[in-house]
């Protein structure tokens, strides 16, 4: 089973995007989705850009893995 995480692009730079994931800022390939635009969301895998995602589904997201966390 693989787990992809959404972040927010926040700057592009050639094929590789710095993407916010709660607060913290990663380095990311945009080679597997090179037509993505800074403010949209994206799905991660691996240091991939797998997949765009809505906002609304990558807030959703984000708040279930916060409380999985918390429940662990």
């Amino acid at each position: 089973m693989c787990l992809g995480i959404p972040g927010r692009v926040v700057e592009i730079e050639k094929n590789v995007a710095k993407v916010d994931v709660g607060g913290i800022v990663r380095d990311i390939s945009l080679d597997l989705c090179p037509d993505v635009s800074v403010g949209e969301y994206v799905l991660i895998h691996t240091g991939f850009a797998i997949h765009k995602v809505d906002e609304s589904e990558a807030h959703e997201t984000l708040k279930l893995l916060t409380e999985l966390a918390e429940a662990i």
